[in-house]
């Protein structure tokens, strides 16, 4: 069983940059595909980008693509999410989520997709 824990989170402002991470524990972190997604008050959780298991592929929503990069290091076990350019659009709770899939896999959107779940961490933008 894998347990996801996100870090990063934090008060910021308008423009400013800010890197999440994602440490797995647990065996097999290479066999999972991994995902961020958000939620923000009184919104349902949304999809913003995943990473396929050898890091080749990588999907965004498009409110965020060109200013997220997913981003991933095996040996480490953990994931990352670089976000520049933040606005107060981007405040929300933001959560990783791991995906055991297979290698040829194309990366999953979908939240219905993924076995394990962070606690989340909290990105809060002001303006």
């Amino acid at each position: 069983q894998l347990q996801l824990v996100e870090s990063g989170g934090r008060l910021v402002q308008a423009g400013d940059s800010l890197r999440l991470s994602c440490t797995a524990s647990g065996p097999s972190f290479f066999y999972y595909a991994m995902g961020w997604f958000r939620q923000a008050p009184g919104k349902g959780r949304e999809f913003v980008a995943t990473i396929t298991r050898n890091g080749r592929s990588t999907v965004y929503a498009d409110s965020v693509k060109g200013r997220f990069t997913i981003s991933r290091d095996n040996d480490k076990k953990t994931s990352y999410l670089q976000m520049n350019s933040l606005g107060p659009e981007d405040t929300a709770q933001y959560y990783c989520a791991a995906d055991r899939t297979i290698l040829t896999a194309p990366p999953s959107i979908s939240e219905a997709d993924y076995d394990y779940w962070g606690r989340g961490t909290q990105v809060t933008v002001s303006s």
